[in-house]
């Protein structure tokens, strides 16, 4: 998650400094030169349960380290909805045409400050990850393992929701 040190209009310190807003004081970064303020809001972020030929999508990201396969994710760009978001994303990055999108539901993901807006695709084509995927695997909903984290939530949301049981692979502890 980025910090800001400094105004993005003038280029002078930030400071953090209480404000009084709706529901009572918060702690933000300030610029005393021209009065910016850091809101640090959330930034929507959009996943999809692809499935594909009867199976789930899952791909690799190439800056991820070991073997681990996820959602296709993607930032919303500006004037887009979710829905075209998560389809221009699907396309962007494996070449597939989505005739079918419905959403599952919202997750936080507090860590990267970050709010996922998932949707459950129907996908078709022929894939071709883009270069920021390496990989990629079609699991059956039987076999496939949710994650404990905000899109792995969404993923077991979506088999509850056509009859599976989630199964969740097991995190080592960071303590």
């Amino acid at each position: 998650m980025q910090t800001y040190k400094y105004c993005p209009s003038c280029a002078a310190p930030l400071a953090l400094v209480s404000l009084l807003e709706d529901g009572g004081m918060k702690e933000r970064l300030r610029c005393a030169a021209c009065d910016f303020v850091h809101w640090n809001n959330p930034t929507p972020v959009l996943a999809a349960v692809i499935e594909y030929e009867g199976r789930i999508l899952l791909a690799q990201n190439a800056a991820w380290p070991g073997k681990m396969f996820a959602l296709i994710t993607g930032f919303m760009e500006a004037g887009e909805t979710p829905k075209d978001g998560i389809a221009r994303e699907i396309k962007e990055e494996t070449n597939l045409d989505v005739s079918e999108l419905n959403l599952i539901g919202v997750y936080d993901f507090q860590r990267m400050n970050q709010i996922i807006i998932a949707y459950h695709a129907v996908a078709s084509g022929d894939v071709v990850l883009s270069p920021e995927l390496v990989d990629f695997r079609l699991f059956s909903p039987q076999t496939v393992k949710c994650w404990p984290s905000s899109t792995g939530y969404a993923l077991a949301d979506w088999l509850k929701s056509r009859g599976h049981e989630p199964q969740f692979v097991e995190w080592p502890n960071k303590s």
